[in-house]
């Protein structure tokens, strides 16, 4: 998290301006000492917090900021909305070997960034393999060197692709237990051994995901990421299986929005190689550009396994910070979402399953759609089409009926109850979104499958992976 002054965006800003990202403890004795205020750079006009109890995240608030201050009781008040009645229980930890994999190319400042939180966590024993792919130099094999710590290893990979170095990853790895993360997150100093807490007391578990929370939303392009892309899926802890679907998913297992990214992605190393491990067909580096978690996860559940999501296992998340970087994420997910879709569609056990939420897919898709498309509507031309998003939506579960399971609400706050804030104290928040994002996204979705085909001949072509979604004999 940081505050340093970005550069001028070009998209013009809008209220609520530059939003502070931070941490707060709730303070359980009301009648005590007044807590700390908060007094951060007057250019930010908002707060988001992070709300830990008893140590545990379970929830997000969004503080209105005067001049970058903000008083002690709007803080113990806006922090009151998303506790519950009796702290959580801490869930499990361990000190069981994991491995730590990151795959990269060309981003060594974000490595070095993203190294030294996992190296500050509280684990003794974690490992962590950087996979370069494909490096264009020898920035990131120096980044190792120079740290010169014996829990990191440097490995070079000469296929490019994120699919290819997870995989490489996976294979390299000697621990039961793997866990995957990008080089433009910071995960919290815990992350690692409430990850192996989770595996060494469920041996069931095949896969594990965690919040990933937005550390800078300073541009109006990291905000509207934020809100277009709800990776935060809330802080009520959750599990998925095949014969037991939540009944807040109208497509389960094809739920993309559900499970969680490979931002924050643990994998019980055995069984996901026994799958195959990741669809090198799939994902950043490749023409594809993404869906390779999405693949993976509903693969799990398709035969059989076992997924959880972890609220107390978070990662940090810098967003793109310009037009570009955001225009091109958005359509490369775009374009993986679809490219994930077709599989389905070549899959006979799974397009059969699929079928039968056809109905309830295309649903959600008009809505994501509408959602998406509404601010240019209503603003007519201008640099930079706008999104709103709705406090409801915000506030939900993480399923189909909308995004960011306990995203923060502005104005408001959600958190692990599942209890938004009195309607009266919402507002919606305006963010700008690159020209014709929506129509990017049908483009994206209507090209994946055959792009996805595409592909998975030039992988197979070079020897890669690209296993089936559901196992020969039809699970």
């Amino acid at each position: 998290m940081s505050t340093l002054t970005p550069e001028v965006p070009a998209v013009p800003d809008r209220p609520p301006g530059p939003i502070w990202v931070g941490e707060t403890a709730h303070r359980r004795a009301p009648d005590g000492p007044p807590g700390a205020g908060l007094n951060v750079p007057p250019r930010f006009t908002a707060a988001r917090l992070l709300v830990t109890d008893a140590g545990l995240p379970v929830g997000q608030v969004d503080v209105p900021l005067t001049g970058g201050r903000a008083g002690a009781e709007d803080i113990d008040r806006a922090t009151a909305a998303v506790v519950a009645a009796t702290p959580p229980e801490p869930p499990p930890t361990s000190d069981d070997p994991i491995t730590v994999v990151v795959a990269t190319r060309g981003r060594p400042d974000s490595v070095r960034r993203c190294l030294a939180a996992i190296l500050a966590g509280d684990h003794a024993r974690v490992t962590v393999l950087v996979v370069d792919n494909d490096p264009p130099d020898g920035r990131t094999r120096d980044v190792v060197t120079a740290l010169g710590d014996e829990r990191v290893r440097y490995v070079h990979e000469r296929r490019r692709g994120v699919s290819v170095g997870r995989n490489r990853g996976l294979a390299e790895a000697r621990t039961e237990v793997v866990a995957f993360t990008d080089d433009d997150t910071e995960p919290d100093r815990h992350w690692a051994s409430r990850i192996a807490g989770a595996f060494a007391t469920d041996p069931g578990l095949t896969g594990l995901s965690g919040p990933v929370l937005a550390a800078r939303l300073d541009t109006p392009q990291e905000r509207a990421a934020d809100v277009a892309l709800a990776w935060n899926k809330g802080f009520s802890p959750r599990r998925f299986r095949l014969e037991d679907p939540p009944a807040d998913s109208a497509v389960f297992p094809f739920s993309p929005g559900l499970f969680g990214i490979g931002a924050n992605l643990a994998v019980r190393a055995r069984r996901v190689r026994e799958l195959g491990g990741f669809d090198e067909a799939l994902g950043p580096g490749r023409p594809t550009r993404g869906g390779e978690d999405i693949e993976l996860l509903v693969r799990i559940v398709l035969d059989g396994g076992t997924l959880a999501y972890l609220p107390a296992a978070y990662v940090w998340h810098h967003h793109r910070p310009s037009d570009g970087e955001l225009r091109d994420q958005l359509g490369g997910y775009a374009l993986g979402l679809g490219a994930f879709l077709g599989k389905v569609a070549l899959d006979g056990p799974a397009r059969r399953l699929a079928l039968r939420r056809f109905p309830a897919a295309i649903a959600r898709l008009r809505e994501i759609v509408r959602r998406e498309s509404a601010g240019a509507a209503a603003d007519g031309p201008d640099p930079g089409a706008t999104a709103r998003a709705a406090a409801a939506a915000r506030a939900g579960g993480g399923s189909d009926a909308g995004p960011g399971a306990g995203a923060a609400t502005p104005a408001g706050a959600s958190g692990a109850a599942g209890t938004p804030p009195d309607a009266g104290q919402r507002r919606h928040e305006t963010v700008a979104l690159p020209d014709g994002a929506a129509v990017r996204k049908l483009r994206g979705l209507a090209g994946g499958p055959i792009l996805y085909l595409r592909t998975r001949r030039q992988v197979l072509a070079e020897g890669g992976s690209c296993p089936p979604l559901t196992a020969p004999d039809g699970r």
